[in-house]
């Protein structure tokens, strides 16, 4: 066993273990497109979405964009109500992989903690689709929330924007657009799974925990970024590309939640103090053990389960309280 996987939490490292053998088995070694690296990840995590909640219903819509259709799935609870708040959820994969198949039962856990519902975004995926497609597609959505949100039984004034890794980045993207626009009221809170925050990743993290062996190597998240970015060059990305570098004053409280073993974990806690110097209500928490995508680990891991119940704890008070006029996350 690899020192990488010494070092996780056990039950964590089930989860990372089997994706890991089951990817490598599916892929038997061949060079793969991004195409068939997609339909590997889904079919890697088959089991581990297995089980959960129930939903009441489900709704599958597609909307427009200056970049064509994209899908958006509604996962309505048992015990949801007419004109709820509602999160909006980003999914990661960073920007070139993973959708609503790979996040089901994510989906699912949320919107059974929060009794809200949950509106995924399956937005376009780079390469074939770089910034800022996705980004467009996210603010296509909330535009249509808050114009047509009642008539799927949302109130598309009292959102959340939620999202892990590259959905992470997004959402706090998203809602830096809102600000800008004069609509920032619109969105409530931010939950923010070890997000991806800067292009920049500090050689202590490549060696320590960004190498083969981990969940998320440096490398990857290299790949990912020059995918994400298309022709803009690394040094060129904006700050709502790279939002650990944009102005974050005016943004609404954030929670941030990460592990320890993540090559993205320096940069998850530099976010926090850039929050906090823009006077943003933040909170975090640490998970000691775990690795990038931890929370998909949920059928096995307490940690995992864990941070979906905190979160939605979180997101539960900032949706159905007044909007916070303080400091306090």
């Amino acid at each position: 066993m690899s020192r990488s996987l010494q070092a996780l939490d056990p039950q964590i490292r089930l989860f990372i273990e089997d994706v890991c053998d089951r990817g490598a088995q599916l892929g038997a070694g061949r060079a793969s497109g991004w195409p068939e690296r997609r339909r590997i990840a889904v079919q890697a995590r088959t089991r581990w979405r297995e089980g959960g909640p129930g939903m009441h219903a489900l709704a599958d819509m597609h909307l427009e964009s200056a970049h064509g259709p994209f899908a958006v799935r509604v996962f309505y609870p048992q015990g949801a109500t007419e004109d709820a708040p509602a999160l909006v959820y980003l999914h990661g994969g960073g920007w070139c992989m993973f959708g609503l198949d790979t996040h089901d039962r994510v989906l699912r856990e949320y919107a059974a903690a929060l009794a809200m519902p949950v509106v995924a975004v399956d937005y376009a995926l780079a390469p074939e689709h770089p910034y800022p497609a996705a980004l467009d597609q996210v603010g296509a959505t909330l535009a249509w929330l808050a114009a047509h949100g009642r008539s799927v039984g949302i109130d598309g004034r009292r959102l959340a924007l939620a999202g892990d890794s590259a959905g992470a980045n997004l959402a706090v993207a998203g809602a830096l657009r809102l600000r800008d626009a004069g609509a920032a009221g619109q969105v409530r809170a931010l939950l923010l799974n070890y997000g991806a925050w800067s292009p920049s990743l500090s050689e202590h993290a490549r060696r320590t925990l960004g190498t083969r062996g981990d969940m998320l190597s440096g490398a990857e998240m290299d790949e990912f970024w020059r995918a994400y970015l298309g022709p803009v060059p690394e040094a060129g990305a904006g700050p709502l590309a790279a939002p650990l570098h944009a102005d974050l004053r005016g943004l609404p409280p954030a929670l941030l939640l990460w592990g320890d073993r993540d090559v993205l974990a320096e940069q998850n806690a530099a976010m926090v103090q850039r929050l906090d110097a823009a006077g943003v209500a933040v909170a975090s928490r640490v998970y000691p053990g775990a690795p990038h995508s931890f929370i998909e680990a949920m059928a096995v891991s307490e940690q995992a389960r864990d941070a979906i119940a905190e979160g939605s704890r979180w997101l539960r008070r900032h949706l159905t309280s007044p909007p916070s006029q303080g400091p306090s996350a």
